[in-house]
């Protein structure tokens, strides 16, 4: 490979404003074996699939999936030679069940406003009652 195809590398510094977190941040997901950069000495090398996975792991955890499930996508998608459609259908699963769970969450907070209001409205009457005795 020629230094002109010598594919794309990426410093901790880099990733960190491309994707707008902290490096303690990136420290933390390669911790948690979620990127693998090569190191030389101190210095962290990491490639684009480091950038793809740290990209997918920030879009996980936006979507509210654990550490745990983000790692099992892209262990699936390292698999060979099915783990792209592995993936993929496990993903379908994952967000079937955030769905879930958002629609469930829609549903008490729908009962939890009901309940407030009714509490407030006996409340309002509950003060009207003691405005009234206390003129009369």
């Amino acid at each position: 490979m020629t230094p002109d195809s010598a594919p794309r590398t990426y410093s901790i510094s880099e990733l960190s404003r491309m994707f707008e977190v902290t490096p303690r941040t990136i420290r933390f997901y390669e911790q948690e074996g979620l990127l693998e950069p090569q190191r030389r000495g101190q210095t962290r090398i990491y490639h684009d699939k480091d950038r793809v996975r740290l990209k997918l792991t920030l879009r996980g955890k936006r979507l509210g999936f654990s550490l745990a499930e983000i790692r099992e996508v892209i262990e699936l998608y390292d698999a060979l030679p099915d783990g792209n459609a592995r993936q993929l259908r496990r993903l379908l699963e994952l967000l079937a069940e955030k769905r879930a769970n958002l629609q469930r969450q829609e549903e008490d907070i729908r009962l939890m406003r009901k309940e407030l209001d009714d509490v407030e409205g006996r409340c309002r009457e509950a003060l009207l009652a003691l405005a009234e005795n206390a003129e009369g």
